[in-house]
């Protein structure tokens, strides 16, 4: 208990340090940067602004009040991250939902971890983190991968080993985006599955995806059916290859009956009109004399 009221007492200290004017903190050459960068650092939550580079749209609204009752009653327990941008104005980096709760539950102040950076830093630092940590829906990584590609310039074998991710992973989650955006929008409310995605991607027209993505939330198709449908849709001949009949009950009935007796397996063939065949196999002279004896034993 020492040691926590230890630590909040230091964040105090350094909070005071950031709100005087003298001690203007802009980089980390400057004077006391090396106390405040990377220490933890109780913030007026009122100074902090959302971060507009942050991957989550969307905030599950019942879970963020499970957070802030959480908070109410332990405190915020892990820091959040936040970059300077002036004098007692900071941005967020990570840790929103975290914010958003503080800020539920009527807390004036919250601990944050402290980096100075630009744009493009924060930037990578806002998406990055957030992939690794961040409960994000499929487009939403699917996005952050193609803004970390384009706005900072890295290929996807360097985005592999900036995230962790191998690249087949990045490309798989990329690949999400040529979904027709309802499809996607679907993804993103947890009607399909990043499964589902997978397969329907390998359709190349929209509207035979839109059909598709259909029948798999009309029907709650799995991923395993999806993959046969969107086969069917690929291979036109397949979807309409004639069904063989069925045989009827009382033929089955007698195809199992008749194996059994004759040792031997019984086929039954069934045209469209109800006709039919029972074909008994045999190996050799020996096998057909052997079967025809069983059957005239039966008559």
């Amino acid at each position: 208990m020492a040691k926590a009221t230890k630590k909040q007492a230091l964040g105090r200290g350094l909070s005071a340090l950031l709100k005087d004017p003298s001690n203007d903190i802009k980089s980390v050459a400057d004077k006391n940067a090396d106390k405040v960068v990377g220490s933890i650092v109780e913030l007026d939550l009122g100074s902090i602004e959302v971060n507009p580079f942050q991957p989550r749209t969307s905030f599950n609204e019942e879970s963020l009040r499970e957070l802030a009752s959480s908070i109410k009653e332990l405190g915020v327990i892990q820091p959040i991250t936040v970059r300077k941008l002036d004098f007692n104005k900071y941005q967020l980096v990570s840790g929103e939902r975290r914010f958003r709760a503080s800020k539920l539950v009527g807390l004036d102040t919250i601990p944050a971890y402290i980096r100075i950076a630009n744009d493009q830093e924060s930037l990578e630092m806002a998406l990055v983190e957030n992939i690794q940590r961040q409960d994000l829906d499929p487009i939403e990584i699917a996005l952050s991968y193609q803004r970390l590609i384009e706005e900072i310039s890295v290929t996807q074998e360097e985005l592999s080993d900036r995230v962790g991710k191998n690249r087949s992973t990045i490309a798989n989650y990329l690949r999400l985006l040529k979904l027709d955006p309802i499809i996607q929008t679907g993804m993103r409310d947890g009607f399909i599955t990043m499964g589902h995605g997978r397969a329907l991607i390998n359709v190349e027209d929209l509207g035979d995806q839109l059909d598709i993505y259909e029948k798999i939330v009309s029907q709650n198709l799995s991923v395993r059916d999806t993959e046969a449908l969107v086969r069917t849709y690929k291979n036109p001949e397949q979807k309409s290859a004639p069904q063989k009949p069925s045989a009827p009950p009382y033929a089955k009935k007698a195809k199992k009956e008749l194996t059994d007796l004759l040792e031997t397996s019984v086929e039954v063939k069934v045209t469209k009109s109800g006709k039919g065949q029972l074909v008994v196999p045999f190996k050799n002279e020996a096998d057909f004399q052997r079967i025809l004896k069983l059957i005239k034993s039966e008559e």
